[in-house]
C-alpha cells in the first residue's frame, strides 16, 4: 500500500504507469518485429532492397484501384517524393503505368498493368505461404485482436504526429 500511496503523492497513478510501460513494451516489440519482417520481405522479394515497399504500393492499387502518387503517400508515413521514386521504379519494370486523371490534368493516376497484377498475385501468394507457417501456437482470434490493437495504436500515433505538424 505504501508504494501506491507514494505514487499518488508524486502525482502518478500506478495503474496508468503499468499501462504506459505495457504500451512502451508493445511499441518496442512492434518496431523489432517490423525490422525483422522487412528483412524477411527483402530476402523474399516482397520489399525492394532500399526498403521501398513495392508490395504495399501494388497492394494499395490492387485493393483501391488507380490512385495518384500523393494519395498513396498520404496512406503511408512517407513523402510524396519517395512514393514517386517507387512508382517510377515499378513503371520501369512494367508493373504499373501512369494514366490520365479525369479529375486533375497534371496529377496522373497510377494503376497496375496486367504484368503488375500478376506479380502482385504472386507476391501475395508468397506472403500468405510465409504467414501460414508463422504463429502456429497462436489462436486466430488472438492474432486478429492483436492486429486491431496495433491498428488503434498506429492511428493514435498518426493523429499525434499530424498535430505536431
Amino acid at each position: 500500500m505504501a508504494s501506491a500511496r507514494h505514487g499518488t503523492e508524486r502525482g502518478t497513478d500506478p495503474i496508468a504507469d503499468g499501462k504506459a510501460e505495457a504500451i512502451t513494451e508493445l511499441m518496442l516489440e512492434v518496431a523489432q518485429c517490423f525490422f525483422r519482417i522487412r528483412a524477411l520481405g527483402q530476402k523474399a522479394g516482397l520489399i525492394t532492397s532500399w526498403g521501398g515497399g513495392a508490395f504495399g504500393f501494388m497492394r494499395s492499387l490492387a485493393l483501391l484501384g488507380p490512385l495518384t502518387v500523393p494519395q498513396i503517400a498520404q496512406m503511408r508515413p512517407t513523402s510524396r517524393q519517395r512514393m514517386q521514386r517507387l512508382a517510377d521504379e515499378l513503371a520501369a519494370e512494367g508493373l504499373v503505368e501512369f494514366i490520365d486523371n479525369p479529375k486533375h490534368r497534371r496529377s496522373k493516376l497510377v494503376q497496375l498493368t496486367r504484368k503488375g497484377a500478376a506479380r502482385y498475385g504472386e507476391l501475395n501468394a508468397q506472403l500468405l505461404a510465409i504467414a501460414s507457417t508463422m504463429g502456429l501456437a497462436l489462436d486466430e482470434a488472438d492474432i486478429r485482436k492483436t492486429a486491431e490493437v496495433v491498428r488503434q495504436l498506429s492511428d493514435d500515433v498518426k493523429l499525434r504526429s499530424e498535430r505536431l505538424g
